[in-house]
C-alpha cells in the first residue's frame, strides 16, 4: 500500500490513511447509525454502500417529497428540515448529498451537533467556503470524509505507488478529460409532488420558483460550480495527488453552452492550469461520447500512464517503439472501499483518505477555472490556496 501523503502547500495533509478493512473483521455490536441528507440520486446510491457494510440508516431528509419517499430503508424516519435530523442523539454520522451551495452550512451544522460527516464532492461552492470548512472541521474532533472515492480505490493507490517510485520520470504535462453525449435542453415543465422551494434555496439568492432550477441545479451558478467542479474535482484530484504538485498557481478557461439551452454553465470547455514545474489541461465535452467517461493521462520523461474507467496502463518511452503497455491493470471504481474507510475511521478516530484538506485542494483548481471563465482573464491563486487575485 502506498504512502497517501500529499503536499498541499499551506495545509496539513501528512496524515496516515487507514487501510481498507472488511466489515467481517469488526465486531457485530458496534453498528454505526447514520442519517441521509439529500436523497435525490447520489445519496441513495452511496447509502446502499453504507447499509451493505453494516451501518443502519435511521433517518432521511429531503425538501422534495418524491425524493424523501424513496424506500431506501423501511425503518428510516423522514424529515424536510435537516436540523431536526441533526437533533437526534442516536445518529452517529450523516451522509450529505445535497446541491453544492448547502455543503458549507450543513457541514458546519453537523459538526456543531457532534456528528461525523461523509460529504459528497465537490466539497465547497467557493474557495472562501472551502477555507472556512477546513477551519470548522479542525475546530472539532469529528471525522469528515469527502466523497472522492478514487482516494480509496486499491488499484489507484497501487498506480500512485508506481508514480512515486519513479516509473514515469518527471511529469510536465497532465491531461484530464470527461466525455459524454448527454447535453440537452433544460426541462422547465411543472414539477410533480411538493417541494419546499425556500429550503432548497437556503443560502442562495431568493428567486421565483422555476422547476428547471431544481431539476438541473448543476446548470446554475447559484447552486453549484457546474460541470467544472462536479467532474473536475475527481480528475484534477488524481492529477494533483499523483504528481504531488499542490493547488495550481493560475488558470485560464474557454468554453461555451452549445447543446444545453437554459443552462448558465458550459457543456464544453477546456481549462489550463499552471503549476510550479508542470501544467495540466482539463477538458469536458458533454456533446460527444468518444472515449466516454473520465480519463487522466500523465506524460512523464520515461513513460506515460493512462487512468480511466477500465483501470490503468503504462507505456514506456519512446511510445513509437513500445506500443504495448508495460503495466496494465483492469479495474473499476466502487463506493464500498471509500465508505468502509469512513466507517473504520469513525471507530478508530484516525483521519480518513479524503479529509477536508484534500477536498479543498481538489476543487481549488476548478473553482479558479470558473473564475477565469466568467471574468475572461487568467485567474491566480496564492500559494496557501486561500485567496484569488
Amino acid at each position: 500500500m502506498s504512502d497517501l501523503r500529499t503536499d498541499r502547500r499551506g495545509f496539513l495533509l501528512g496524515m496516515a490513511a487507514p487501510l481498507f478493512v472488511p466489515s467481517a473483521a469488526r465486531g457485530a455490536n458496534d453498528r454505526i447509525v447514520f442519517g441521509l441528507i439529500g436523497s435525490g440520486l447520489r445519496g441513495p446510491f452511496v447509502s446502499e454502500a453504507f447499509i451493505e457494510l453494516g451501518a443502519k440508516l435511521a433517518a432521511i431528509c429531503d425538501v422534495y417529497e418524491l425524493h424523501a419517499a424513496k424506500k431506501i430503508s423501511a425503518d428510516a424516519a423522514v424529515y424536510t428540515d435537516y436540523r431536526r435530523l441533526l437533533e437526534r442523539k442516536d445518529i452517529d454520522a450523516v451522509l450529505i448529498a445535497t446541491p453544492d451551495h448547502h455543503h458549507a452550512p450543513m457541514l458546519k451544522a453537523a459538526l456543531a451537533a457532534g456528528k461525523d460527516v461523509y460529504l459528497e464532492k465537490p466539497m465547497s461552492h467557493s474557495i472562501t467556503e472551502g477555507v472556512e470548512m477546513i477551519r470548522a472541521a479542525r475546530a472539532t474532533k469529528q471525522i469528515v470524509q469527502i466523497g472522492m472515492q478514487r482516494r480509496s480505490a486499491p488499484w489507484l493507490i497501487e498506480a500512485k505507488k508506481l508514480v512515486d517510485e519513479g516509473l514515469l520520470g518527471k511529469v510536465h504535462l497532465a491531461r484530464a478529460q470527461w466525455k459524454a453525449n448527454n447535453a440537452r435542453a433544460l426541462d422547465n415543465s411543472p414539477l410533480p409532488g411538493k417541494l419546499d422551494w425556500d429550503q432548497f434555496l437556503g443560502p442562495a439568492p431568493k428567486r421565483p420558483f422555476e422547476p428547471m432550477r431544481f431539476r438541473r441545479w448543476r446548470n446554475f451558478w447559484d447552486y453549484s460550480g457546474g460541470n467544472m467542479t462536479d467532474q473536475g474535482t475527481h480528475v484534477m484530484d488524481v492529477v494533483q495527488w499523483f504528481t504531488n504538485c499542490g493547488a495550481p498557481r493560475s488558470a485560464v478557461c474557454h468554453g461555451g453552452i452549445y447543446e444545453t439551452p437554459g443552462s448558465e454553465v458550459p457543456d464544453c470547455f477546456t481549462a489550463v492550469f499552471e503549476y510550479p514545474d508542470m501544467m495540466a489541461t482539463w477538458t469536458l465535452n458533454y456533446t460527444n461520447s468518444y472515449e466516454n467517461n473520465w480519463s487522466v493521462r500523465l506524460e512523464g520523461r520515461k513513460a506515460t500512464m493512462i487512468l480511466d474507467t477500465t483501470g490503468y496502463r503504462v507505456y514506456q518511452e519512446p511510445a513509437a517503439k513500445n506500443p504495448e503497455p508495460s503495466h496494465r491493470v483492469t479495474a473499476r471504481l466502487q463506493n464500498e472501499p471509500h465508505v468502509q474507510n469512513f466507517l473504520d475511521c469513525i471507530r478508530s478516530r484516525q483521519q480518513p483518505n479524503a479529509p477536508v484538506e484534500v477536498g479543498h485542494g481538489a476543487v481549488c483548481g476548478p473553482h479558479l477555472a470558473n473564475i477565469a471563465f466568467l471574468t475572461k482573464r487568467q485567474a491566480f491563486l496564492n500559494p496557501q490556496a486561500t485567496e484569488v487575485y
